[in-house]
């Protein structure tokens, strides 16, 4: 088994706080409710010979800052779940669940996600696979491994692990 080194960052200032609600199986809704969130990131690969890290922590806390600042006091919405429809009302987002309103939301409180369903672990697979793409672009191409950790509350979390390509 080979060596593997590994990078991680989830500093209090890559948190947010969000309202959210999910659709549970059957025909049941969620109520609106609230988390303080915080966003971890892992990178695991090849240490680079040149500087002797794996990536710069500073380019990774600078690569996932604007993904919180986008969700910060706003509320995800799920685009890809086939229980709710989205519909612009002027400037607000009418959220309707099982053909009746559920929701009224001022379109500008709003974070669109093209996911199924605002649990933590589909925003974890959402920011991997965009935070992926941005590391890719800084010219960390030898990535072994990304994971992403949405924790909603202290000890309750959310995973998602993407390989390299």
């Amino acid at each position: 088994m080979s060596a593997q080194f590994r990078v991680s960052v989830a500093k209090e200032y890559l948190g947010f706080s969000a309202a959210h609600f999910i659709t549970l199986a059957g025909h049941q809704c969620e109520s609106l409710h609230g988390h303080n969130y915080r966003i971890g990131v892992t990178v695991e690969g090849p240490i680079d010979p040149e500087c002797g890290f794996v990536v710069d922590f500073g380019v990774l806390k600078r690569i996932v800052r604007p993904y919180v600042q986008a969700f910060y006091y706003r509320v995800p919405l799920p685009t890809e779940n086939p229980k709710l429809r989205l519909e612009e009302e002027g400037e607000y987002l009418s959220v309707h669940y099982s053909g009746a309103r559920q929701f009224l939301f001022p379109r500008s409180n709003c974070a669109l996600l093209p996911i199924s369903n605002t649990t933590a672990e589909r925003i974890a697979e959402y920011l991997a696979h965009h935070l992926h793409d941005d590391l890719h672009r800084e010219g960390l191409s030898a990535m072994e491994s990304l994971e992403v950790e949405v924790e909603e509350s202290p000890g309750q979390s959310g995973y998602y692990r993407l390989p390299s390509d």
